[in-house]
C-alpha cells in the first residue's frame, strides 16, 4: 500500500498540510531547527512520537488533533461548502463596481498634484521669508 493510500500515514498527512500552508521543507526544517533531509525522512515516516507532533504542529500553526484528522476528502469538502455558502450569499453575489476604478485612480493623481503644488509653494514661501530675514540683518 502507497503512502497515498494509507488513512494514517502521519507524515504524509504533515506533507500535505505544509503544502497547504504554501510552506517549503526548508521553511518548516528551519522553524523545527532541523534541515530539509529530515522533513523528509518524517513526511516519509507512517508514525511520529507526540512530542515531535507536537513541535511539527506548532510550527505548522494546527493543532495536533488537525494533523491526525487530515484527510484529502475533509479539505475538498471545506472548500466546496466554503465555495457554496459564498455563492448563496448576498456577499458572494455582490461584485459589481458602483464606481469606475480608473475614474477613481486619476481623482487620486489630481488631488496628489495639488498637495505636492501646495508643498512647493509652501516651500518657496520659507525661502523668501528667510531671504527676507537675511536682507533685514
Amino acid at each position: 500500500m502507497s503512502t497515498l493510500t494509507k488513512p494514517n500515514h502521519i507524515g504524509r498527512k504533515i506533507s500535505r498540510i505544509r503544502e497547504l500552508r504554501d510552506m517549503k521543507q526548508e521553511a518548516l526544517a528551519q522553524a523545527l531547527g532541523t534541515n530539509q533531509q529530515a522533513i523528509s525522512a518524517l513526511e516519509n515516516s507512517e508514525t511520529i512520537d507526540e512530542a515531535k507532533l507536537i513541535e511539527v504542529a506548532k510550527a505548522l500553526g494546527v493543532t495536533v488533533e488537525a494533523i491526525k484528522n487530515f484527510s484529502e476528502e475533509g479539505v475538498i469538502n471545506y472548500f466546496n461548502s466554503f465555495h457554496e455558502a459564498v455563492n448563496n450569499s448576498h456577499f458572494g453575489n455582490n461584485n459589481n463596481c458602483t464606481f469606475n476604478p480608473l475614474d477613481k485612480l486619476m481623482e487620486t493623481v489630481e488631488e496628489n498634484k495639488k498637495l505636492y503644488e501646495r508643498l512647493l509653494q509652501a516651500e518657496k514661501d520659507k525661502i523668501e521669508y528667510l531671504e527676507k530675514l537675511l536682507k533685514q540683518k
